[in-house]
């Protein structure tokens, strides 16, 4: 494995920042559950009691990337949807196979996403868009979503002021 570069050393102490920030924005006296201290991939937590990401799910965060990267120009299938989640979010929201699935079948079962096979006689991948309904929903999955995002914002950028004086 290749030595810490600063600018990874820099990206590591951000993301401790953001997820400080995040516990401190879900409020005081919250206590991290036990398995938040057993590292992810790359020595992050993982999963939904990572500070960071687990106040953002619960608000709907993924519910509403996958709305909003259904109304894309890229094809979206599950596993590019996983992808483009991991990048958009430099990593710091990640989401399995085991959760996107099942979450693209409820939405199409709920009317607000359509899936088509790439190949309708043998199964392939499965290119999903977003319908008239999933496009309200995703509206008001923002009204919910952005409120959180924006305190996880702004306590990181007190924690960055704190740190850089």
């Amino acid at each position: 494995m290749a030595a810490d570069t600063p600018t990874t050393e820099r990206r590591r102490q951000a993301r401790q920042a953001a997820r400080e920030a995040a516990r401190q924005a879900v409020g005081p006296g919250a206590e991290a559950p036990a398995e938040e201290s057993t590292p992810g991939r790359g020595g992050r937590p993982a999963g939904p009691g990572d500070p960071l990401s687990g106040a953002l799910r619960r608000a709907g965060l993924v519910r509403l990337l996958v709305l909003q990267l259904l109304d894309g120009e890229e094809p979206a299938y599950g596993n590019r949807l996983i992808e483009r989640i991991r990048e958009l979010s430099g990593g710091l929201v990640t989401v399995n196979p085991n959760t996107m699935y099942p979450l693209l079948r409820r939405l199409e079962d709920e009317g607000l996403a359509v899936g088509e096979w790439e190949h309708p006689v043998r199964r392939s991948r499965r290119f999903y868009r977003i319908t008239d309904a999933g496009a309200a929903e995703r509206e008001t999955l923002r009204d919910d979503v952005l409120p959180t995002l924006d305190e996880v914002a702004d306590a990181v950028a007190s924690l960055r002021r704190e740190l850089t004086g």
